[in-house]
């Protein structure tokens, strides 16, 4: 009792221990693996046509439509709220999923879920308003380290119940509901962050480290690494000067001041021509990667019917996050210039990415098909964290 109450009393503890539940209950859909073989199978009678030209793409363009609002209200109202937004998206998403019918149904259903997958940039920003700079490496790897172990879990479980005990998709689809709805519980005993990136910037220096020491700390933790580096800047201009004190910004004129630095900051960041074509590439390549995730099961049910060959697609995702994690972890042991590297590595890795493609468009053979997947997912994510 005494250790669960000083874990609570931490000021870094509790909140790490609960959003890394929230973020392993969240990622942990066993069904998902069999997205396409439930949409088409006869649970709701959909055609792969369908599928492919009337569903998932309303997945795509809602996610780019919310991307952006969704990002600067995160920020504006402090991480919380939008994590229970996630939830509740998640729980609708599911809801859907197991009791709706017919296109537009499972429209609205892509709909939720690319508000989901929008609202994501809370669950990797939320613990940096809570814990001191110096912990940031730390809390990084706890919460990227439970999402890949959450999809390794999932896939394989989903992958076993499907095999061995024949389960059916639509009872996978309830373990599911049954995870999102307890990453929602979590999230509500996440504790309110008292500031963020930009919109609440806090005016005291508190526990934060000198700003040399804070950049020093982050490294190439993931994709939120940028994010990491924003808000050291943040908490190295927030220090209250006199003036200050004496006067405080007036609130109508607060949400320009925000947009003016917010601006400022990407012209500061892109002035730099190799961080301007790293985060090209950066960019393409996740538009090409989430496309792939998308629509990987539509190929491969075309190569392999689901409805007369066994499915593996869930095994396959398991080695797919498996080997993503092992390449992203070996960026960080290879001994490697990655100023004088990188551009060499980024061509290499993105040609082996292009040819697994072809590979997989041109082949008949589904295991052929498997096998370009995986190449295409480690080639993926040891590029990303080299980018990172």
């Amino acid at each position: 009792m005494d250790c669960w109450k000083g874990a609570i009393g931490s000021n870094w503890i509790y909140p790490t221990v609960i959003i890394c539940a929230n973020g392993f209950f969240s990622t942990m859909r066993p069904s998902e693996s069999f997205l396409t073989p439930y949409l088409s199978g006869p649970d709701k009678n959909l055609t792969i046509e369908q599928v492919t030209n009337q569903i998932f793409p309303v997945w795509t363009y809602s996610y780019l439509a919310l991307l952006l609002p969704v990002f600067l209200i995160t920020d504006y109202v402090r991480y919380k709220p939008v994590l229970l937004l996630q939830g509740i998206s998640y729980i609708v998403t599911w809801l859907l999923l197991l009791f709706a019918h017919g296109v537009v149904a499972m429209q609205v259903m892509e709909f939720f879920y690319g508000m989901v997958t929008a609202t994501e940039v809370a669950y990797y920003a939320y613990i940096y308003s809570v814990v001191s700079a110096d912990r940031y490496q730390r809390v990084t790897s706890y919460c990227r380290s439970i999402t890949l172990v959450a999809a390794t879990v999932a896939a394989v479980l989903g992958q076993l119940l499907v095999s061995l005990a024949d389960v059916s998709y639509f009872h996978l689809n309830a373990i599911t509901l049954a995870s999102v709805s307890l990453a929602f519980l979590c999230s509500f005993l996440l504790p309110m962050p008292q500031k963020s990136m930009f919109f609440h910037k806090k005016g005291v220096s508190e526990t934060l480290p000198q700003p040399q020491k804070a950049v020093a700390t982050l490294g190439s933790n993931g994709p939120s690494s940028c994010q990491q580096q924003d808000k050291d800047c943040a908490a190295a201009d927030t220090r209250p000067s006199p003036q200050q004190h004496a006067e405080q910004p007036k609130p109508q004129n607060h949400m320009l001041r925000v947009l003016v630095q917010l601006s400022r900051d990407l012209r500061d960041c892109y002035s730099s021509r190799k961080l301007l074509y790293w985060s090209l590439w950066w960019a393409l390549a996740t538009a090409g990667f989430n496309q792939i995730v998308n629509y990987i099961q539509v190929l491969w049910d075309f190569r392999a019917p689901s409805h007369s060959s066994a499915v593996y697609n869930g095994a396959v995702e398991a080695i797919a996050t498996f080997l993503g994690s092992a390449t992203s972890m070996a960026v960080g042991y290879v001994k490697v210039d990655w100023d004088l590297s990188g551009e060499l590595a980024l061509g290499m890795f993105s040609a082996m990415d292009a040819g697994s493609l072809f590979l997989m468009y041109f082949t008949d053979n589904i295991w052929a098909c498997y096998a370009g997947y995986l190449v295409f997912k480690a080639c993926y994510m040891f590029l990303i964290t080299i980018a990172t």
